[in-house]
């Protein structure tokens, strides 16, 4: 899945901080740059934007007024060094909103969210692809794509998880809570404080656990009920 993006900020800086996060993903081609939110109008409305990085306090016109006034709306993702404007932005429909200077780690969340984002248009569109249903993990130094279909389980590890797939398994530093957020909610499962599983990948459930790729996880005791129901009525035993 190709994804293109426009940069608009009137700060040379953010634009490099941005090219430079945006230079780990293969998969995104950086289609223009600008430093005035009106320049961009034309290579908007004439290419295939999927998502724009928008500044907000700029010259002529503030990024929020160039959102409310553009006619085709790619997904947005604010970039501001102003918390203030958070809950407008969101009346907006943006897709996050990311405070200056923004740190990889946070980025690479943003980035996630967006592919979810565009894979679940895909699918309301009549149109999946198992290939294009991703999450980019940051293992050691290096990003790893690590498909949707692959997933078995995610186990807290602390400060770490260990993502445990059908091709290999990956010790990442973030939260399971993070990571729980950043998947489709209506495949993956949060079962206890320690796991989070892929529903289809559910071969049994025997009291209060289950059995995935012949190793059985617990069932918290507050999410036990939901974790039933959920899996009984999307599982065939």
């Amino acid at each position: 899945m190709k994804i293109n993006c426009v940069i608009i900020d009137d700060e040379p800086l953010a634009i490099n901080v941005i090219k430079n996060h945006l230079q780990e993903f293969q998969n995104i081609t950086i289609v223009d740059t600008f430093n005035n939110p009106l320049d961009a109008l034309s290579t908007l409305e004439n290419n295939q934007i999927d998502v724009l990085f928008l500044d907000i306090n700029m010259p002529k016109m503030n990024g929020l007024d160039f959102l409310k006034n553009i006619p085709i709306k790619p997904h947005v993702i604010i970039t501001t060094a102003y918390r203030e404007f958070a809950a407008e932005s969101y009346d907006l429909d943006v897709l996050d909103y990311l405070v200056k200077p923004v740190p990889f780690p946070r980025f690479l969340k943003s980035i996630n969210k967006l592919t979810q984002r565009i894979h679940n248009d895909q699918n309301i569109k009549n149109t999946p692809s198992t290939e294009d249903s991703y999450i980019f993990l940051k293992v050691d130094k290096k990003l790893v794509k690590v498909k949707y279909d692959d997933i078995l389980y995610i186990e807290s590890l602390k400060d770490y998880i260990k993502v445990c797939t059908t091709v290999s398994n990956y010790i990442v530093h973030k939260s399971l809570t993070s990571i729980t957020e950043e998947l489709p909610e209506n495949n993956f499962l949060r079962i206890h404080r320690s796991y989070t599983i892929a529903i289809d990948k559910v071969k049994s459930v025997e009291g209060n656990s289950i059995e995935i790729s012949n190793k059985r996880l617990p069932i918290g005791r507050k999410y036990i009920n939901n974790t039933k129901q959920i899996i009984l009525k999307t599982t065939n035993f």
